[in-house]
């Protein structure tokens, strides 16, 4: 049931500002980067991208935060979603834009420009917070909640208050629902302010859970909370509460891979969500976390306007720590090359792997030092072999393939052949299986544009998906 007032986002919003690119080479001048832009958006950040995750279900959300007069405060406002209310705090000064340059969707450098004072709250502020239903403290240590905390200090006494902070921040009130520190924040906290009571139960490089439950714990105590989660990455979250042994573990569900930018406002603005519908503190956790890692996960360049339902179940995790994304998988064979070594791509449809499969993939791997593989979409097997197939869908492809030792990386491609994914890998030797020329595939005059070979070696004899399937519909079920 959803709760009787507005979730209530008190914060310090940041312009979030993207430039990306790709860099290929160096400047002649210095040993850095030379992004060529390809694109550019702004988005709310802070508490801005709280508050637009929150009312992303259709909740009714209410921004608190501290806007000005200046070129960023009016674009935060342009860019908010029409569910989101603002009631403003004025700002003397400048919005703070923060500025992430990408060159194949890893951060090069970062720019921090801007900042300013909020000032006293006026009376659509404190009617927000008085008619709220819950509220989540996105902390970004700018000042906001600072000057709220009287009334967050009442508010967390009647209403569920969700403390997501900040080492420059405020500590939260007394008696908040849940806080939400990650693993390095609650380091940082459990250090400054807990440091007797750690003693010697804890040392700073501890990073078992035993060790962040603990942590969590430590720090319920000292701020008076009724529970605190520590957010670990893809590793999931440990919640914790004051003189409690027994701490909740959450592991992650779901491929977390990806940009986090932004999954500790995901993971805040959910479990303060699920509390201000009557759920428990665990199960706020549990839905938090596979809503961080689904968003961390998505590939949605609009990241205030993403869409999850936390409530529906995350899909299968993958086999292994194997990259999929093809900047991941593309920094990685940068790597191999720059130690000398042999990439190597291969491709098909692998509908039903078999050892004819298993024997030209090894084979493939031999010829180099990383083997890619390049494989087929739903779609795309649907195109190349017609209806009916694939009889696997690609998820379960995708996830057999990376359980070979022989594979190091799996990509998908959803057009007829992999040339525009190649493009991006640049593999050193393309193989592909079965009784083709090479002069035949399509692949190979794309390979000389970067002096690549194509290599054709065969299948085992007798065995192809086909056979298989038919000998399968023959067997009396």
């Amino acid at each position: 049931m959803r709760g009787r007032g507005p979730l209530v986002v008190v914060g310090d919003v940041l312009l979030d500002r993207d430039i990306t690119g790709r860099a290929d080479r160096l400047a002649p001048d210095a040993p850095v980067p030379v992004v060529e832009v390809a694109s550019e958006r702004c988005r709310p950040g802070g508490a801005g991208l709280a508050a637009a995750l929150a009312a992303a279900d259709g909740r009714e959300v209410v921004l608190v935060t501290a806007l000005g007069d200046d070129e960023a405060s009016e674009t935060v406002r342009s860019l908010l979603p029409p569910g989101v209310r603002l009631a403003e705090l004025p700002l003397d000064g400048s919005l703070p834009v923060k500025s992430r340059v990408l060159a194949g969707e890893r951060p090069v450098i970062r720019l921090d420009r801007g900042g300013g004072t909020p000032g006293a709250p006026g009376a659509r502020v404190r009617e927000a917070l008085a008619e709220a239903g819950s509220v989540l403290v996105a902390d970004y240590g700018r000042g906001t909640a600072r000057a709220l905390r009287a009334a967050l200090g009442r508010a967390a006494r009647r209403l569920p208050v969700v403390w997501d902070p900040h080492p420059r921040g405020d500590q939260p009130v007394p008696g908040v629902r849940m806080v939400t520190p990650n693993e390095r924040e609650a380091r940082w906290f459990v250090r400054e302010h807990c440091a007797e009571a750690a003693g010697r139960r804890l040392t700073v490089d501890d990073d078992s859970l035993r060790a962040q439950g603990l942590r969590g714990a430590l720090l319920a105590a000292h701020w008076r909370a009724l529970s605190v989660a520590v957010t670990l990455g893809a590793r999931g979250a440990v919640l914790a509460r004051a003189e409690c042994d027994d701490p909740q573990y959450t592991p992650v569900t779901a491929d977390s891979e990806g940009d986090p930018c932004g999954a500790g406002d995901c993971f805040a603005a959910t479990a303060t969500a699920v509390l201000a519908d009557g759920g428990l503190p665990s199960e706020a956790v549990d839905l938090a976390t596979e809503a961080a890692a689904a968003f961390v996960a998505s590939d949605c360049a609009d990241r205030a306007n993403w869409r999850a339902d936390p409530r529906r179940p995350a899909r299968a995790p993958a086999s292994g720590a194997k990259p999929r994304r093809t900047a991941e998988i593309t920094a990685l064979a940068d790597a191999v090359r720059a130690r000398g070594g042999t990439v190597v791509a291969a491709g098909g449809c692998f509908d039903l792997l078999h050892a004819g499969h298993v024997q030209f993939l090894q084979n493939a791997r031999r010829t180099g030092d990383m083997l890619i593989v390049c494989v087929n979409s739903d779609a795309s097997v649907r195109r190349l072999k017609g209806e009916g197939r694939p009889l696997n869908r690609v998820a379960d492809r995708v996830a057999v393939l990376e359980a070979l030792g022989c594979v190091d990386a799996v990509a998908e491609f959803g057009e007829d052949t992999p040339q525009e994914l190649l493009r991006r890998l640049r593999p050193d030797i393309w193989v592909k299986g079965g009784d083709y020329r090479v002069q035949d595939l399509p692949e190979a005059a794309q390979l000389r544009e970067w002096n690549g070979q194509a290599l054709v070696l065969p299948y085992v004899d007798g065995l192809s998906t086909t056979a298989l399937a038919l000998r399968a519909a023959r067997v009396p079920s």
